[in-house]
């Protein structure tokens, strides 16, 4: 057991190591950041949809907006469009499945708002559906993927590509990558010497 241990965290390092050296990911992961400042600045929000893992991670990333990541400051505008139940049940029952995040968006989302679409794959139906009808919104919109971004890769202005097939791999890739995105978009809004602040323990 003790060499599964060992082979799991290697595996995760390698992956995680692959990250680090890719500047395109580093470049995205910023750009993105800066984008959403940008349009909180202007009064809009973040949506951030995802299924399985990638439903906790949305749910994650919200919650370090909504509260806070490392240092006090004012909540910042964002919303899981995976955590109400009535929602999701109804749209998946009266529509489809694949038509649970699309929905939300065409009641929620508004012109500069910005949609981050989470799929190990790339290939979720219901985020290739909301990532489409979100362009045509005139919502920026973000993917964080894996393999080689899937279908979403072609229906997102900014692409967070996990070099790995491993599910779990990418997904530990994908929450290192959603705090630092949360970071640059507070140091965006806030100014860059935000992270000067003492950082808390809290959790």
């Amino acid at each position: 057991m003790k060499d599964l241990v060992r082979k799991q965290l290697v595996q995760s390092i390698e992956t995680m190591q692959k990250v680090l050296e890719r500047d395109v990911i580093h470049d995205a992961v910023v750009k993105a950041g800066v984008i959403t400042a940008a349009a909180m600045k202007a009064g809009r929000k973040l949506m951030v949809c995802g299924n399985g893992g990638s439903a906790a991670d949305s749910q994650h990333l919200v919650a370090e907006f909504v509260s806070r990541l490392t240092v006090d400051r004012p909540a910042l505008r964002a919303i899981a469009l995976t955590t109400d139940t009535s929602i999701l049940t109804a749209i998946g029952n009266d529509y489809d499945y694949s038509n649970v995040f699309e929905r939300q968006v065409e009641a929620l989302g508004i012109e500069g708002d910005v949609l981050l679409a989470i799929s190990t794959s790339g290939n979720s139906k219901n985020c290739v559906k909301a990532l489409k009808l979100a362009k045509q919104l005139g919502i920026h919109t973000v993917a964080y993927t894996g393999n080689d971004g899937g279908i979403m890769k072609e229906h997102a202005d900014i692409n967070v590509i996990i070099p790995s097939s491993t599910t779990m791999n990418i997904q530990e890739s994908h929450l290192a990558l959603e705090h630092i995105f949360c970071m640059v978009v507070e140091r965006s809004y806030f100014g860059l010497d935000f992270g000067s602040q003492p950082q808390h323990l809290a959790e």
